[in-house]
């Protein structure tokens, strides 16, 4: 080495990676890619949500991508009824008579299909 002693260069790593890294993923994180647009999100839209995951982990409706039926998973069914139940309370005069009717009418089906899932032979209620 001899009598000079060798220095040590600081180097931001940031800044390199960012004049070589692809555009930036857009706010939220998503990687989804860009041409699947989604509808956009309305209080409809997310009650619907919710029932067809209940009705999902009943084992009544089909899985969205893939079709095959979800092994039954009453309590969360059950949990996601009750989330819908709690929007119904928190909501309470605030939502027009469409969103209204649309959330007391899925919240009735949500409920009698709950019930059959959980009277069929071998269940028990959660």
């Amino acid at each position: 080495m001899g009598d000079e002693e060798k220095g040590f260069t600081i180097v931001d790593r940031r800044a390199a990676a960012s004049e070589q890294a692809p555009a930036e993923e857009p706010a939220g994180g998503s990687s989804q890619a860009p041409d699947t647009e989604q509808p956009p999100v309305d209080f409809g839209s997310f009650c619907l949500s919710l029932a067809t995951s209940a009705l999902y982990h009943m084992g009544v409706a089909p899985h969205p991508e893939g079709g095959e039926a979800a092994e039954k998973n009453l309590p969360l069914a059950r949990h996601t009824i009750d989330s819908l139940e709690m929007l119904e309370r928190k909501t309470r005069g605030n939502l027009d008579d469409e969103e209204a009717q649309l959330l007391q009418s899925l919240l009735y089906e949500l409920r009698m299909r709950y019930v059959e899932a959980t009277s069929g032979p071998g269940e028990t209620r959660a």
